[in-house]
């Protein structure tokens, strides 16, 4: 930082000795500060302003003097009561340090505004054009790093989605594969169940036809039932039978005969 350290334009009192005084004090504040030591410096323009001495020069080298001190609060005390200065070159350099000030705590947006103010009231202040085109370019990769913040922001919100969406899905297939797994073992067990159905069905119809079977009569048995109905004796059933089977052998054997004797024609045979 630049500072800039004014003589005094005029001073009040007329007394030789007092401004004798006055421009001693005055030296002392210079040379102090130029040594850097601020504590000295700031003293004597205290001094010099409890004197009743009313000079922007000085009162610019004491808000210098309490901003190298880090008194940030009362250096920009001092610099606002110089905006309205009638001298443009201390109003420009008020603006520069507070644009500085700014700067200094990440306001960039308001100290590139308060520099533009430095350079108009003195557009010869090639310090406050340096410290106008700092801030700016500052403000640019601020602007770039906040929207490549907001890209990977965004990118990581996707990434996150997509990650929920993929979790999502594979939820449901499992879901989808529990369920067709239920539904096959479903399946199954109404097809066993049917099964065992079936097989009961078949069993049941078995044994209804056995049952059925053991219970309708033998043709012995009809043939014993009808004969005692006829009043005919198994003896003499079996003799009738006989005759039957003996009378049918003859019917048999007479139609055979027949079939095998040549037709008579009435002619010769040769």
């Amino acid at each position: 930082m630049k500072v800039l350290i004014l003589s005094l334009l005029f001073l009040i009192s007329t007394d030789p000795r007092e401004i004798a005084k006055v421009n001693s004090i005055k030296k002392d504040a210079e040379k102090a500060f130029l040594n850097s030591d601020y504590k000295l410096a700031l003293a004597n323009y205290q001094l010099l302003d409890s004197m009743g001495i009313q000079d922007d020069a000085i009162q610019l080298n004491l808000a210098h003097a309490l901003y190298q001190l880090n008194d940030t609060a009362s250096a920009k005390t001092n610099y606002q009561s110089l905006l309205t200065s009638s001298n443009k070159k201390i109003t420009s350099i008020a603006y520069q340090q507070l644009g500085v000030m700014q700067k200094d705590v990440n306001k960039l947006e308001e100290a590139l505004q308060t520099l533009k103010y430095s350079i108009k009231a003195d557009p010869t202040n090639e310090g406050a054009r340096y410290d106008y085109e700092l801030v700016k370019k500052l403000l640019e990769e601020q602007e770039q790093q906040e929207q490549e913040d907001q890209e990977k922001e965004d990118q990581e919100n996707k990434d996150q989605e997509k990650q929920e969406s993929d979790k999502e899905e594979g939820e449901q297939d499992e879901n989808k594969e529990e369920e067709e797994g239920e539904k096959d073992e479903s399946d199954e067990e109404q097809e066993g169940e049917k099964e065992e159905g079936e097989n009961e069905d078949g069993e049941e119809q078995e044994a209804e036809e056995e049952q059925e079977a053991e219970e309708e009569p033998t043709q012995e048995e009809m043939m014993e039932q009808k004969l005692e109905e006829m009043d005919i004796s198994p003896e003499k059933a079996k003799m009738i039978l006989e005759a039957m089977r003996n009378n049918e052998v003859q019917y048999l054997q007479q139609q055979r005969r027949k079939a095998t004797e040549r037709p008579k024609s009435g002619k010769p045979d040769w």
